[in-house]
């Protein structure tokens, strides 16, 4: 690593909602800074105004807000070397698109849309690929044919043209990768990128080489898309004659089934959200999940992007942003792609939900409560989620898991019913009811060893009993351990609901 201060940036572009592999391509960056003393920035890349989308870029920021991945410099923070959204510095790209003209390392394209799609179509028909590279270019409409006079009369004239970077004719670039090692490609393979274009507006290779430069960028970590624009970004900071930054290109997030790309079609298909939070397209109307709504932690949906292609080193798999960035390094990030698995996530967000105090998630519970218009005291549920919570990956299947602490059951399973309510049941909860009847102390451990000696004496079959007791107080066969149930919910209400069970179920013939 050199001796730069360590400067990295994440410059996504606001035309449509953020992937979850970009949010991951942020994370690294992030942990990158934080692990070697650096500096973050947010710049967004909108020199491509036909694809913008309106809310885009509010949504980029909220979708970090909630992550909690923060920004030392950029559009929500400002900074020395801003400003930081690419059509606020348009001014900026055009002396560096005439400048690498004037060195020879660019030259002006006059040719019309029309001419270059006749180009292809004419190539096509002999079964060939047209490329505006070095074989090509010479014998198109460019200043590198044209004569100097022809070039400034079309200017003057204002005709349409492109600068496009003059690609070297049998070059081998050498490149460095920090996760791939070197990289070879023959100049020879690559075409002219369009760099500037005579709205004013640079294109994505020349406004980023410019932009990472101006602001000082140490590392250009981002995603593998980027890997064949290498060759070109590498020339283009040697033809301005500038210290290049060092290079990362992270595997992709693949598809949990089959191969490819993770998309949000994907998604879709599979049943989980691709995006951090939930996108409504402005244009169609479509929303799309996002895991925030579908109630995963905001520290359970980062740490386990952080381990989608990178590996601490260790079995560890439970760490807090503070944690990662004390273990992460760009050589444990795999070459690879690494295949996203829903349950995982699921498993991730459980594993946050266990960690939570019973007092924080009950919090979060209240509302969920509420809307089933039951009152319940905080004290009383916080017991409750510490008796379920073990049942649920997110606080919303925390009703699903404990309603019966909060209302009596008013129907029963029908499937347990026709398995468990047996001809002896009737009888037995009619004692059992008559013997809780009887008890003073109600705690869940007294009433077990009560219900149970019962049980041994009488030499009923244990699960029998239990089932049908579970049914009547439940409505199911489910929830925690049915002795702590109704020590919760109350001697009275355990009898009320017995009594309401027996009358409901009756005697079975």
């Amino acid at each position: 690593m050199s001796n730069r201060e360590i400067r990295v940036r994440f410059a996504p572009s606001p035309t449509g909602p953020l992937h979850i592999g970009g949010v991951r391509t942020a994370l690294y960056n992030y942990l990158f800074a934080k692990k070697n003393n650096g500096k973050f920035i947010l710049r967004i890349e909108d020199t491509d105004q036909t694809r913008f989308v309106a809310g885009a870029e509010d949504y980029i920021i909220d979708a970090f807000n909630w992550c909690g991945i923060q920004f030392d410099e950029g559009v929500t923070k400002g900074g020395e070397y801003g400003p930081y959204k690419q059509s606020e510095r348009k001014a900026l790209y055009r002396k560096y698109a005439e400048q690498l003209v004037a060195s020879g390392h660019a030259y002006y394209a006059f040719d019309t849309s029309e001419e270059l799609t006749n180009l292809r179509n004419a190539f096509e028909a002999e079964k060939k690929t047209f490329t505006y590279n070095a074989t090509e270019r010479v014998h198109l409409k460019n200043s590198l044919v044209l004569s100097e006079a022809e070039v400034q009369k079309l200017l003057t004239a204002n005709v349409p043209f492109v600068v496009r970077f003059k690609m070297p004719e049998n070059r081998v670039v050498r490149m460095v990768d920090l996760i791939r090692g070197e990289v070879t490609v023959h100049a020879n393979v690559l075409d002219d990128k369009i760099l500037f274009k005579s709205d004013g507006m640079p294109t994505y290779h020349l406004a980023n080489i410019v932009d990472d430069h101006l602001m000082k960028i140490s590392h250009v970590i981002r995603g593998e898309e980027w890997l064949p624009s290498l060759p070109l970004h590498v020339l283009l900071y040697e033809a301005f004659e500038w210290e290049a930054p060092q290079f990362a290109h992270l595997p992709l997030l693949l598809k949990p089934d089959g191969k490819g790309k993770l998309s949000k079609r994907d998604g879709d298909r599979l049943g989980f959200p691709v995006f951090p939070l939930q996108w409504t397209d402005p244009k169609t109307g479509e929303t799309s999940r996002g895991y925030r709504e579908d109630g995963y932690f905001p520290e359970a949906f980062i740490n386990m992007l952080a381990l989608l292609g990178w590996n601490p080193g260790d079995d560890r798999e439970i760490f807090n942003l503070d944690e990662m960035a004390e273990a992460f390094s760009i050589e444990r990030v795999g070459k690879s792609g690494s295949r996203f698995d829903p349950e995982k996530a699921k498993w991730f967000n459980h594993q946050y939900m266990l960690k939570m105090s019973n007092e924080e998630l009950a919090k979060q519970f209240l509302p969920f409560i509420e809307k089933e218009e039951v009152m319940a005291d905080i004290d009383y549920v916080e017991r409750v989620v510490g008796l379920v919570k073990e049942r649920a990956h997110f606080v919303h299947e925390l009703w699903s898991q404990s309603d019966f602490f909060f209302k009596a059951p008013d129907t029963y399973d029908p499937k347990a019913v026709k398995k468990r309510w047996k001809q002896v049941s009737y009888d037995q909860m009619t004692e059992i009811k008559a013997l809780l009847a009887k008890v003073d102390d109600f705690t869940s451990e007294n009433t077990e060893v009560v219900v149970k000696q019962w049980i041994e004496e009488k030499e009923y079959g244990m699960g029998v009993v239990l089932n049908a007791f579970r049914l009547l107080i439940v409505g199911a066969l489910k929830g925690p351990h049915l002795f702590d149930i109704i020590a919760m919910i109350g001697q009275e209400e355990t009898l009320r609901r017995l009594e309401t069970g027996l009358h409901e179920l009756g005697k079975k013939e």
